[in-house]
Protein backbone atom coordinates (compact mmCIF):
# COMPACT_ATOMS: atom_id res chain seq x y z
CA UNK A 1 0.00 0.00 0.00
CA UNK A 2 2.78 2.16 0.73
CA UNK A 3 6.87 2.25 0.46
CA UNK A 4 8.76 4.06 2.90
CA UNK A 5 12.26 5.82 2.05
CA UNK A 6 14.37 7.74 4.69
CA UNK A 7 17.58 9.15 5.74
CA UNK A 8 18.85 10.67 8.69
CA UNK A 9 18.34 14.36 8.99
CA UNK A 10 21.74 16.35 9.85
CA UNK A 11 19.27 18.37 12.59
CA UNK A 12 16.29 19.49 13.27
CA UNK A 13 12.87 17.42 13.37
CA UNK A 14 11.42 14.97 10.87
CA UNK A 15 10.47 15.90 8.09
CA UNK A 16 8.18 14.23 5.40
CA UNK A 17 7.22 14.03 1.54
CA UNK A 18 4.28 12.16 -0.19
CA UNK A 19 4.73 11.16 -3.91
CA UNK A 20 1.70 9.84 -5.50
CA UNK A 21 1.47 9.44 -8.92
CA UNK A 22 -0.99 9.46 -11.52
CA UNK A 23 -1.16 5.67 -11.37
CA UNK A 24 -2.22 6.12 -7.98
CA UNK A 25 -5.68 7.09 -9.55
CA UNK A 26 -7.55 10.85 -10.14
CA UNK A 27 -6.82 13.88 -8.56
CA UNK A 28 -9.21 13.22 -5.80
CA UNK A 29 -7.77 10.45 -5.10
CA UNK A 30 -3.99 11.31 -5.10
CA UNK A 31 -5.20 14.13 -2.60
CA UNK A 32 -6.80 11.71 0.30
CA UNK A 33 -4.24 9.66 -0.13
CA UNK A 34 -1.23 12.76 0.63
CA UNK A 35 -3.82 13.85 3.00
CA UNK A 36 -3.93 10.63 5.37
CA UNK A 37 -0.43 9.89 5.05
CA UNK A 38 0.60 13.87 5.97
CA UNK A 39 -1.82 13.07 8.75
CA UNK A 40 -0.31 9.74 10.13
CA UNK A 41 3.01 11.15 9.88
CA UNK A 42 1.71 14.60 12.38
CA UNK A 43 0.05 12.10 14.44
CA UNK A 44 2.89 10.04 15.22
CA UNK A 45 6.58 11.94 14.64
CA UNK A 46 7.34 12.68 18.37
CA UNK A 47 7.70 8.86 18.71
CA UNK A 48 10.57 8.93 15.81
CA UNK A 49 13.13 7.63 17.76
CA UNK A 50 15.74 10.89 15.60
CA UNK A 51 15.33 13.33 12.96
CA UNK A 52 15.01 11.51 9.69
CA UNK A 53 13.75 12.40 6.38
CA UNK A 54 10.83 10.50 5.15
CA UNK A 55 9.82 9.80 1.56
CA UNK A 56 6.29 7.76 1.52
CA UNK A 57 5.37 6.62 -2.14
CA UNK A 58 1.90 5.85 -2.16
CA UNK A 59 0.47 2.83 -4.54
CA UNK A 60 -3.04 2.23 -5.90
CA UNK A 61 -3.70 -0.48 -3.08
CA UNK A 62 -4.58 2.87 -0.93
CA UNK A 63 -6.95 4.23 -2.67
CA UNK A 64 -10.56 3.76 -1.01
CA UNK A 65 -8.78 2.31 2.01
CA UNK A 66 -9.98 3.79 5.88
CA UNK A 67 -8.18 5.85 8.55
CA UNK A 68 -7.35 2.79 10.24
CA UNK A 69 -5.92 0.70 7.64
CA UNK A 70 -3.43 3.39 6.49
CA UNK A 71 -2.41 4.32 9.80
CA UNK A 72 -2.03 1.00 10.21
CA UNK A 73 0.43 0.68 7.69
CA UNK A 74 2.10 3.94 7.85
CA UNK A 75 3.19 2.35 11.68
CA UNK A 76 4.56 -0.98 9.76
CA UNK A 77 6.53 0.50 7.75
CA UNK A 78 7.84 2.80 10.43
CA UNK A 79 8.55 -0.30 12.98
CA UNK A 80 9.82 -2.04 9.94
CA UNK A 81 12.42 0.42 9.19
CA UNK A 82 13.02 0.51 13.47
CA UNK A 83 12.23 4.83 13.40
CA UNK A 84 10.12 4.38 15.83
CA UNK A 85 10.51 4.26 19.86
CA UNK A 86 9.47 1.12 21.71
CA UNK A 87 6.15 1.73 23.45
Amino acid sequence: MLVLNWTDAAEGLPRLAVVTSRKVGCAVDRSRCRRLLRECFRLNRRTLCRPVDLVVVARRAMVGKDWVTVQAEFLSAVRQAKLILAS
